[in-house]
């Protein structure tokens, strides 16, 4: 199933099931505990986020040849971080460019994510795929001078901007994709393919990942994990390619379909940006 998190007309918020043919069929019920299908047709005026997370877990270095671009050892564990609940953005919505806290470095990042459907601790590599409830796509977006310089030695200031973990536009659940390592994956900045890959890249694949995650640690229902991004980032690419005003960022998964995002600057607010590094 292909599953919609969407705005009616009239405000109310709800779940529908997306058709073959592009039209939505409402569903009854709670994301984690059941949804059931209806014949009735959503009135779909604004497509979300797919779901509020819980938490969002992040891997750093997860693909071969993006270790290998960024000339970075190829890591023994996997390398977590997280990013802010409120850096969830809609498909369709902008991703903000910060002022306040200048960046002039911007960068994209397509992630597949996995959504943990029900709650797991300690759990094996075997059974790890039976705890997930699907997979959407994600857009890990980066400030890396935040991230690199200003971040004190950890990333999560330079990832946890308003609007920087654009997520959807569905959430294809776990039945349709039985092998999530064998996605192709891609980044398209304002028509220029930047980005374009396997899953199958992956150092750690997702079952090692939940088993990892897992480990003494108990991840909720709605656990976002977002698996991590192959070569092509703008950081690494000469020229340098970070995101600017009036770009149109799509984050394509073909199983999933295509999560579309403009891009604007956030506007100046009193006398300027109050925290810079230039």
């Amino acid at each position: 199933m292909q599953i919609i998190r969407y705005q009616s007309s009239q405000g109310v918020i709800g779940y529908a099931a997306q058709q073959s043919d592009g039209t939505h069929l409402k569903l009854r019920g709670e994301l984690f505990s059941g949804l059931e299908p209806t014949e009735e047709t959503a009135d779909v005026a604004k497509i979300l986020a797919p779901l509020d997370p819980a938490v969002i877990l992040c891997i750093g270095l997860n693909y071969r040849q993006h270790a290998v671009e960024t000339n970075t050892p190829i890591p023994v564990y996997p390398v977590v971080f997280m990013k802010n609940l409120a850096s969830v953005q809609n498909p369709g919505d902008p991703i903000v460019l910060p002022h306040w806290m200048e960046s002039r470095k911007v960068d994209f990042e397509c992630e597949l994510a996995v959504i943990i459907g029900r709650a797991c601790k300690n759990v094996s590599r075997a059974d790890a795929l039976s705890y997930v409830f699907g997979y959407t796509c994600a857009n890990d977006v980066s400030a890396r001078d935040w991230q690199k310089e200003g971040g004190g030695s950890q990333w999560c200031r330079g990832k946890s901007f308003d609007t920087f973990c654009p997520l959807g536009p569905v959430i294809v659940t776990a039945d349709e994709i039985p092998d999530p390592n064998a996605l192709r994956i891609r980044t398209v900045v304002s028509g220029e393919v930047l980005q374009d890959a396997s899953t199958s890249d992956m150092i750690f694949d997702i079952a090692t990942l939940i088993e990892f995650l897992s480990g003494s640690t108990t991840l909720l229902p709605g656990t976002v994990i977002l698996t991590g991004t192959p070569h092509g980032v703008g950081v690494a690419r000469t020229p340098v390619r970070f995101l600017l005003p009036g770009d149109l960022v799509s984050i394509e998964i073909p199983q999933i379909g295509s999560l579309i995002n403009p891009v604007i600057e956030e506007p100046a607010s009193g006398s300027g940006s109050s925290f810079s590094l230039y």
